[in-house]
């Protein structure tokens, strides 16, 4: 079987265009702004990570004249990242393409479904790494009466709590590492709950707070965000049909029905602390964009077909466990 020629396997940027812009549209997968990007023009190297309780430390001491001043240092070390390829395509036989209709862009569709793969695939590899226990320095499980050590009533009772869980978490996260987290990421189950617990509605009717039309608030992300101090709430509604081709479909929330609470650097750096960062191999090829994706489009002279084949190349790697705070199965 022959290979495509050099000159015909390339990144197409018109494609890529119309992948990106699909990336940013499906505001369902949110993997990619849980963790900030770090672009990397190597598919591996290292990153800095200080000792915090060197920083944090009362050293300082009185100075007596013509003495010298008390004085020490921090530690610090590397570990590194190594950002995995991932690729999907979709062939165009090019009788189907000669036949479609012109409203039909058969090319520019394939784009987009290429693109919702790489999208299906980061957020189903977040969910297995990060939503899951001991991976986080804290581990709460939800439960339905009860609660024991590490537990908590779950958010879907009326009589659980959950301001008070999230602002406790808050405080737990601050004392522990003197940084305040500030992204609060949930399963869709989960914002479902919040978004009809009393408290939560009690507190934003009587806050006095408006939507950005001007019109009383009503519970939603935003005002979310704004009860319990946090710069954003996400809320992963992304699906996976696990059934095979020609099965009947068996669909489900990709990350279930867990919540979890991280510290987001806002000026991501190899050397600035984060729960975690999003490495992106943007030196893979030329046109890999700052998301660590690129859409090829090449022929394929022996099938009589086009390939449109998506890649994308990243690493969601964990910087700081005491920057996270995890709640598995917290509503029922």
């Amino acid at each position: 079987m022959p290979n495509p020629t050099q000159t015909s396997v390339h990144v197409d940027q018109p494609l890529t265009d119309v992948s990106v812009a699909f990336l940013q549209n499906a505001s369902n997968f949110v993997s990619r702004r849980v963790f900030p990007i770090v672009r990397s023009d190597k598919a591996s190297n290292v990153y800095y990570e200080y000792d915090r309780g060197d920083f944090n430390r009362d050293e300082a001491q009185k100075r007596a004249p013509g003495t010298e001043s008390a004085g020490g240092g921090y530690r610090l070390k590397t570990n590194n990242f190594n950002c995995e390829v991932f690729a999907f395509h979709k062939d165009i036989p090019w009788q189907i393409e000669a036949n479609a209709d012109e409203v039909i862009d058969l090319e520019n569709d394939a784009a987009q479904f290429v693109a919702h793969k790489m999208l299906i695939k980061q957020e189903k590899k977040f969910a297995s790494d990060y939503l899951t226990t001991g991976t986080w320095s804290t581990d709460v499980t939800g439960t339905a009466s009860s609660p024991g050590a590490g537990e908590v009533i779950q958010w879907n009772d009326d009589s659980a709590d959950p301001i008070r869980n999230i602002r406790d978490a808050i405080s737990d996260i601050e004392e522990s590492t003197g940084y305040t987290p500030n992204v609060l990421t949930l399963g869709k189950p989960v914002f479902d709950a919040l978004e009809d617990h009393p408290d939560i509605v009690d507190r934003i009717k009587y806050s006095g707070m408006t939507d950005r039309s001007g019109s009383p608030a009503r519970v939603n992300e935003r005002t979310l965000a704004q009860l319990f101090g946090l710069d954003e709430i996400l809320v992963m509604r992304a699906i996976e049909n696990t059934a095979k081709e020609g099965q009947t479909n068996s669909s489900s929330f990709i990350a279930g029905k867990n919540a979890l609470l991280t510290h987001r650097a806002a000026n991501p750096t190899r050397m600035t602390p984060s729960a975690g960062y999003t490495f992106t191999w943007t030196g893979y090829v030329e046109g890999m964009n700052d998301l660590g994706f690129a859409t090829s489009r090449f022929d394929m002279e022996w099938l009589k077909s086009t390939r449109v084949e998506g890649e994308c190349a990243f690493d969601q790697k964990l910087v700081s466990a005491d920057m996270g705070y995890f709640w598995s199965g917290i509503v029922a």
